[in-house]
Parts: structure tokens; C-alpha cells; sequence
């Protein structure tokens, strides 16, 4: 479980940050709804070319949906399957690799990650799918870090205030270090994404975006 500095006032600022500027909130959501719906029309050649590499590459499912946690409680957020159909298995056969995993439930040099996987996650590519969750309102552009149900067990106390916002396609922490940081600091850089929350900290986080993506900074 990740410790924080005097845990109960920084969950209050985080509510705080949160019940703060209704109008831009309601605003966000239009521009959520808009801004998915612009890409999804303008990145379909895109899209359709790496669903069929995907299936190409292993002959395997082109979509993943991984269950995770959100505003809305439980739900399956979209992806395009980078790891081969039997990696859950793999990961349950290893008790090694399992706690490995576990611990920052990412692994570098993941052994079940594909030829395509591997490309797809260095540029972020596999996320895309997800903007059909944004559409359905259990996602945001920018928000918090999507995480299991077994991960928000790792954050205690400030669960609580995380359960309150969308998980987002980025965010604070994917523009400011993505794998490289530790985990308690990836939990760091959440709160402070909802303690200090605006339109405007969201429109810097998509500038910086595209840049973080094309060079596949800090992502495996």
C-alpha cells in the first residue's frame, strides 16, 4: 500500500479539487464526447490497419478488455491485444513472474507481450480502442491513471478519492514519467492531477501528448 504525507488532508484537498468548477466539468465532458468521436472518424485507416496486423501477427483475438475500476464502479475498458491469448496462463505458471508483476503490475521485458504488442505499447497505440469508453462516459481524454480493482487496494485511503473521477486515456503522470516513475509516485501525481484540476491543466497534458507518444518515451 502506498504511504502518503499526512494522508487525510491531501484526500480532502483532492475532494476539494474535484467538487471544484462544475461548469468546466460539464464542459470537459463535451469536449470528451467531441474530441473522441473527431478521432475515431479521422484515425479509422489507422485503426483498421493495426487490428489486421494484430490478427496477422497470431491469428489471435484483435481486441482485449481489461476490467478496471472507474466513476461508474467496475467496467471493461477497450484495447488491442499486445499479449499472446495465453498469458494469463503463462503469468499463473510462473510464481516468480506473478510477483514480479504484482508489484508494479507492469513488467519490462514482458515474456507474453507479441512482435506487434511490443511496437503497439512503445508508442501507445493499443489504447486507442478506449475511445469508445470515452464515448460511453466511463472514461475521460485526461484523467487519473486506470487501474483493477486489486491495484486500488494499493492506494488505502485515497481510493476513495480516486473512485470520484474518470480514469483517463492520459494524464498527469503519462506526460511527467510513465513507467519510469515508481509506483507510489505514479499515486502522487494522480492526487495532485485532482487536487489542482482544470480545463486548462487538461489542454497542457493533451499538448504534450503527441510528443510523449512518438518518441515512446518511458513506455513498455
Amino acid at each position: 500500500m502506498v504511504t502518503l504525507t499526512d494522508p487525510l488532508s491531501q484526500i480532502e484537498e483532492g475532494q476539494r479539487g474535484l467538487r471544484a468548477r462544475p461548469f468546466q466539468r460539464e464542459v470537459k465532458r463535451v469536449l470528451d464526447i467531441a474530441g473522441a468521436a473527431a478521432m475515431l472518424i479521422l484515425l479509422s485507416p489507422l485503426l483498421l490497419l493495426i487490428a489486421l496486423c494484430v490478427k496477422l501477427d497470431d491469428g489471435g483475438p484483435v481486441f482485449y478488455r481489461r476490467r478496471v475500476v472507474g466513476q461508474r464502479g467496475e467496467f471493461d475498458a477497450f484495447k488491442f491485444r499486445t499479449m499472446r491469448p495465453d498469458a494469463d496462463a503463462i503469468l499463473a505458471a510462473n510464481p516468480a513472474l506473478r510477483e514480479k508483476f504484482e508489484q508494479n503490475f507492469k513488467l519490462r521485458n514482458d515474456p507474453r507481450v507479441t512482435r506487434v504488442g511490443a511496437v503497439l505499447r512503445k508508442f501507445s497505440l493499443d489504447e486507442f480502442p478506449q475511445l469508445l469508453n470515452v464515448l460511453r462516459g466511463e472514461m475521460s481524454l485526461v484523467g487519473p491513471r486506470m487501474i483493477t480493482a486489486t491495484e486500488l487496494k494499493k492506494y488505502g485511503p485515497f481510493g476513495r478519492v480516486l473512485m470520484q473521477a474518470k480514469p483517463g486515456m492520459t494524464g498527469y503522470w503519462q506526460v511527467n514519467g510513465r513507467q519510469k516513475v515508481s509506483y507510489e509516485e505514479r499515486v502522487k501525481m494522480d492526487l495532485h492531477y485532482l487536487q489542482n484540476w482544470s480545463l486548462w491543466m487538461d489542454l497542457g497534458i493533451l499538448l504534450k501528448t503527441p510528443a510523449k507518444v512518438i518518441r515512446g518515451e518511458g513506455a513498455y
